[in-house]
C-alpha cells in the first residue's frame, strides 16, 4: 500500500496498476441547475446527497468552503482518468462504512476491526486513517465490480455508490 497525493502521481499510479474501476472519494458532479461549482445562483444538493440525508447518513454539502475545490479537483481527476478510459465512480468512505455497520476513522481500532471482518485482510499493518478510508473504497469497488454496489441519484447529475443495504 502507498500514499499518493498529487493528481499527477494518482493518475500515474492508475495508469500502472490499470484496474477496472476507480473509485474517488470527492464528489464528481455538481447539483443540477449549476453551472459549476462556483455558480452560486443553483440548488446545494445533488440528488445523491438528498438520498443520503434520508439514509442518515452524514456528509459534508460539496457547496460549502473547501467541498467546492474538493469537487473541482474530484470532476478534473475523473475527467482525466476517464480520458484514459477508466470507469470512474464516486463514494466516500464514510458512507461506505456507515452502510457496513463498522466504525468511521475517528475510532481507528473499530475500523480495522470492521475491515478485517469484511475480508480486507491485507491492512492489518496499517495506522493511516487515509489508508484505512482508501481500503474502504477499494472494497466499494469490489462490491461495485460483483454487482452488490447501488447507485444514489440520477444519472443525468451524478451517481454516488454505496453497498447495497442487506438485512
Amino acid at each position: 500500500m502507498s500514499t499518493v497525493y498529487g493528481d499527477d502521481e494518482i493518475t500515474s499510479l492508475v495508469s500502472a496498476s490499470s484496474p477496472d474501476v476507480v473509485v474517488i472519494d470527492a464528489p464528481l458532479s455538481v447539483p443540477r441547475g449549476r453551472s459549476d461549482i462556483d455558480d452560486r445562483t443553483g440548488p446545494h444538493f445533488r440528488k445523491c446527497d438528498l438520498e443520503l440525508r434520508r439514509l442518515k447518513i452524514r456528509f459534508f454539502p460539496i457547496t460549502l468552503g473547501a467541498m467546492r475545490q474538493l469537487t473541482k479537483r474530484g470532476i478534473s481527476l475523473k475527467l482525466k482518468l476517464q480520458g484514459l478510459g477508466f470507469d470512474v465512480i464516486e463514494s466516500f468512505p464514510g458512507g461506505i462504512q456507515d452502510v457496513l455497520k463498522i466504525p468511521r476513522h475517528k475510532d481507528m481500532a473499530g475500523l480495522l476491526d470492521g475491515l478485517i471482518k469484511n475480508g480486507l485482510n491485507g491492512c492489518t499493518n496499517s495506522d493511516s486513517e487515509h489508508e484505512l478510508d482508501a481500503a474502504t473504497m477499494g472494497y466499494l469497488g469490489l462490491l461495485y465490480l460483483d454487482g452488490k454496489a447501488v447507485a444514489l441519484g440520477d444519472p443525468g447529475e451524478g451517481l454516488l455508490y454505496l453497498p447495497k443495504i442487506t438485512c
